[in-house]
């Protein structure tokens, strides 16, 4: 090697050197993930409740899957996204029998579902019983009887995961929103449900704890969304202007979600310490959806506090008919109306009144996986990283 050539390569190497100082995610290999195992409410319920209770009825479903596919949306999900970033197939959700492959994963998923118990449950009531720590139980239920299934052979042993994709797996988290929802309808203030909130987040580490001692090392963790941003809020709760925020919120309700974020944020940091050989993001979820309704234009949304899906009032979703309209048959002043999508959801931010339309679920999903939204700042395809150096 000449001189020149020796110190031209000299050269490149301190500038790579350099870069990886500057940008240290640039120095980590992207994580293997042979599965990912989900736990939450209706954000990534990919057909729990469904299967377990009723069907999604149309017009869930229409946009991507062009049926209903036990989704509470018009189409894919952040999960499904988060799935589809690996190569991995979608999710199928552990009670869902019919057609499910569980060979890269599983989804515990429950629309409805709260961290705390439930304090009623469906059909009588208005939650999931498919709360965090059942969807625990199932979760360990589902490592040991599908290894017994493996080993046993037959038809299903290529429908469950090899043993060692536990340890390798993605662990997904995405839950809590309903644990304040469920205690604003129950007519507590909003003072009262922050009161709560220190506890649900303490049953929120646990589960979490018991996942990581059943092998759970990487784990990717959603707070909770702008539930002051949805029509099912806005709709229910008397919110005076000046408790309203520029982007038209309900500040009241989402300072609840923020200070649950805090304290979930807290939380994880003493996972962190408590757990050494477990990768822990934290995802600011909140931040994510929130950009959609004070910049909708920016990203190409219209109308982003009214449901795509619904019917009634200013936006358009009126409790008094159906907690959820979409999809059903309602009787208003003696004439049946069925209750079906706006005429284009890919402008949309809410779908039903609860839940997000696929197009910002994609919006929010490309924002949070480069990690600018993340703690530690970890893009999706890294997590499996403790930290960036």
């Amino acid at each position: 090697m000449t001189k020149s050539a020796a110190s031209l390569s000299g050269f490149c190497l301190l500038i790579l050197s350099y870069a990886i100082v500057l940008n240290p995610v640039s120095a980590l290999e992207n994580c293997d993930f042979p599965a990912i195992f989900n736990l939450g409410d209706s954000n990534s319920d990919t057909g729990t409740l469904a299967a377990a209770f009723n069907w999604t009825p149309p017009p869930n479903g229409e946009t991507f899957f062009n049926m209903p596919a036990g989704r509470y949306a018009d189409g894919r999900l952040i999960i499904d996204f988060i799935a589809s970033s690996f190569g991995l197939p979608f999710l199928s959700a552990y009670v869902n029998s019919l057609g499910a492959n569980f060979k890269h994963g599983a989804n515990f998923a429950s629309a409805a579902a709260t961290i705390a118990l439930p304090q009623s449950v469906i059909p009588v009531g208005n939650y999931s019983p498919f709360y965090l720590d059942a969807q625990y139980w199932q979760f360990m239920q589902f490592k040991q009887r599908s290894q017994i299934i493996k080993k046993t052979g037959g038809i299903f042993k290529d429908l469950v995961p090899d043993e060692e994709y536990f340890g390798k797996a993605l662990y997904t988290f995405d839950i809590g929103q309903n644990d304040l929802g469920q205690g604003f309808f129950s007519n507590m203030s909003t003072e009262e449900v922050k009161a709560s909130i220190p506890d649900v987040v303490n049953r929120f580490s646990n589960n979490v704890k018991n996942v990581y001692k059943l092998g759970a090392r990487s784990f990717w963790i959603h707070n909770t969304g702008p539930i002051g941003c949805l029509p099912y809020i806005l709709s229910s709760f008397p919110i005076s202007p000046d408790e309203m925020d520029s982007a038209g919120c309900a500040r009241p309700y989402n300072e609840v979600a923020q200070y649950f974020n805090y304290k979930l944020k807290e939380a994880i940091v003493k996972l962190r310490k408590e757990l050494p050989l477990a990768a822990i993001t934290y995802v600011d979820i909140y931040s994510a959806k929130y950009s959609l309704f004070t910049e909708p234009e920016k990203y190409g949304f219209e109308l982003p506090l009214v449901a795509c899906c619904g019917f009634g009032g200013r936006y358009n979703f009126d409790d008094s008919y159906a907690r959820l309209a979409c999809g059903s048959t309602i009787t208003v002043n003696g004439k049946k109306i069925f209750v079906g999508s706006c005429k284009d959801p890919s402008v949309r931010v809410n779908w039903d009144g609860v839940h997000y339309t696929e197009a910002a679920n994609k919006v929010v999903f490309d924002k949070i996986s480069t990690g600018a939204f993340s703690d530690p700042p970890i893009p999706l395809r890294m997590a499996c990283h403790k930290e960036l150096d």
